[in-house]
């Protein structure tokens, strides 16, 4: 297989949709072979709606009824998933055509008009009383399957309005996404970014998607243009990124006080079960533990042999003599041995997605920056943005652990229960990752190498446990502000961030003015309060992983059984059966008590010499 980044036409430039090798490209034909059969299908979703509406005011009249719309509705979200998939990749794949963003468009519009139609649902099974409903569980025993579902409709009452009020809310919902897609085109399709000058005086671009790799060059002046370059690109902007930030809140504010949340944060937690107290919690851990993150910069200074440790300097190898030129090939067979651990049904489902055409490799122009993994049925889907680094390997363990995560609980769940949650989301994913890192440390006996892995690892420790929940606290006081009716603007935004900035990195670190603007290009910001589960997932991932390499079997079925749950109950209760009890603090403490440990070890392994000049 020839990859995109060993053609030299392509190398230094990034190429067209049209440029790029089919293998290396998703096979969106297996949800859909056409685009006449995308559209067919979403006329097929809108005649659904009359036969969903026509329940309305009788749905709760007997067991039979309330049955078989809850399997009308079932064999509906199969195919508005369908829809919405296919239109919204087609879109990510390249942002530049019309076509498809008028596609994702057409089927948001079908999220809400379904939205709409089954607006009565709610209210209707939350009017009925306790034991009504048990009626009707008793006359209708194939009910049974959706007494989950149900409860969790009815442990909404206080916080569902009238029928009338949740179809205003419900057409409100076509015009909440604005403030994302407005952001999302101007970040993907609209900023351009100057480009990147070498010392033999060639020029490369600095996209989103190569920011990173930049970043983590051992050149100096090269991490110091991608910095200053990007992000006064993005000052350029703040005034409109402010104002499209501030629109996302308030939109999520206007729903929590509609529905009568004591706050934006319950509003987001309540809809995976997740009690508010572990938001805090996770910070005020954090918190108890930033004198590590103090002690790592300080060796990270001391490694980098620099006078100043500057904002540009936090992602560049501790160890660039060591440093890996991953090919995706590469990244592919480790990740695959790396999983044996999991089993032989888990790997058989890699090599699936692997073979199959289950992932967008590399970064073409107009192409959706970072990485994610969808869902979808028949199969998932990832995209990628490979650079040929050991992030891009680890990226491509992230994104499959998500796949797999969703493919078990596809085929293990019914409909209602297929999806899991955002809280446990990031545990499958990061578990990859920790394990993935157990495999290639223990084939690592070269000193340097080693280093250069635990180098890596406390990384995804720095990124992933501290910076995330710098961001979950960016957003819970930038939400509160709005909550008090203060308004979000550039300056204020800014101001906040830097603050941040000094309080998490110490006074090792130099805060750039350049980083207050770091706020702008978080695209997870207009995912409300979903960046903290990203540091709540890496915890719970490092117990479980750790379980897995010492117990073996015992734990490898207890972690399969938990990825095939979906939601088939409360994410809490899903861990603690995994083998993780997420209502403390002592899976945070833990991951953090590994990572003092590791900043030791890297210290002892080649703190000795200070490094030259970075």
């Amino acid at each position: 297989m020839t990859e995109l980044n060993e053609n030299s036409s392509l190398r230094n430039r990034i190429p067209e949709r049209s440029e790029v090798p089919v293998e290396n490209t998703w096979r969106l034909e297996d949800i859909f072979p056409t685009d006449e059969d995308w559209e067919k299908a979403l006329a097929e979703v809108k005649e659904y709606l009359p036969r969903l509406e026509s329940f309305k005011g009788r749905l709760m009249s007997d067991g039979r009824t309330l049955y078989e719309f809850l399997t009308l509705d079932d064999e509906l979200s199969l195919k508005l998933e369908a829809v919405y998939s296919y239109a919204m990749m087609k879109s990510d794949q390249d942002a530049a055509v019309s076509k498809y963003l008028g596609y994702a468009s057409m089927a948001w519009d079908a999220y809400v008009m379904t939205s709409s139609a089954t607006s009565f649902v709610t209210p209707e099974i939350i009017a009925a009383s306790d034991e009504r409903t048990e009626e009707l569980f008793s006359s209708t025993p194939e009910l049974e399957l959706y007494r989950r579902a149900i409860s969790l409709v009815r442990a909404k009452k206080e916080h569902t309005l009238s029928q009338p009020e949740e179809a205003i809310l419900a057409a409100a919902s076509r015009i909440m996404p604005n403030p994302s897609n407005a952001y999302e085109v101007l970040e993907s399709a609209d900023l351009k970014f100057p480009d990147i000058a070498h010392p033999d005086g060639s020029l490369s671009p600095l996209t989103n998607g190569s920011f990173i790799a930049y970043m983590e060059s051992p050149d100096r002046d090269i991490r110091r243009q991608a910095f200053t370059k990007l992000y006064n690109t993005y000052e350029g902007f703040k005034n409109t990124m402010a104002a499209l930030y501030f629109g996302e809140v308030k939109t999520r504010l206007f729903e929590a006080q509609t529905r009568r949340y004591s706050s934006t944060l319950e509003l987001a937690l309540s809809q995976n079960e997740v009690p508010v107290s572990v938001y805090h919690s996770l910070i005020e851990a954090v918190h108890n533990n930033l004198d590590k993150l103090h002690s790592y910069t300080r060796l990270r200074k001391k490694l980098l042999g620099v006078d100043e440790l500057h904002m540009y300097d936090m992602y560049t190898s501790l160890v660039p003599e060591a440093d890996l030129k991953i090919s995706y090939e590469q990244a592919k067979n480790e990740v695959y041995d790396a999983m044996a651990v999991l089993g032989e049904e888990y790997q058989s489902i890699l090599r699936e997605g692997f073979e199959s055409r289950w992932i967008d490799v590399y970064e073409n122009k107009g192409k959706r920056s970072g990485a994610y993994s969808n869902g979808a049925r028949p199969h998932p889907y990832v995209l990628l943005n490979h650079k040929d680094t050991l992030d891009s390997e680890f990226t491509l363990a992230h994104e499959m652990g998500h796949s797999i995560h969703s493919y078990l609980s596809a085929k293990h769940q019914p409909v209602a229960y297929s999806n899991y949650v955002i809280f446990v989301a990031e545990v499958a994913s990061t578990c990859n990752e920790a394990l993935l890192m157990d495999y290639l440390l223990s084939r690592t006996t070269d000193k340097s190498k080693r280093a250069y892995l635990i180098n890596y690892f406390l990384e995804q420790f720095r990124t992933t446990l501290f910076r995330q929940t710098m961001f979950a606290e960016f957003e819970l006081i930038t939400n509160e502000m709005a909550e008090r009716g203060e308004s979000l603007t550039a300056d204020a935004l800014c101001e906040l961030y830097h603050s941040l900035n000094e309080k998490y990195y110490g006074s090792d670190v130099v805060i750039d003015r350049e980083i207050d603007f770091e706020w702008e290009r978080i695209p997870h910001f207009y995912s409300s309060f979903y960046v903290f589960q990203y540091a709540t997932g890496f915890s719970a991932a490092i117990a479980l992983s750790q379980r897995i390499l010492k117990e073996g079997e015992p734990a490898v079925r207890d972690y399969l059984s938990f990825l095939s749950k979906g939601s088939s109950t409360d994410p809490i209760s899903l861990l603690k059966l995994a083998g993780v009890d997420m209502s403390t603090p002592q899976p945070v403490n833990y991951a953090l008590s590994l990572f003092g440990s590791l900043i030791e070890e890297m210290d002892s392994l080649i703190g000795g010499n200070k490094g030259e000049k970075a």
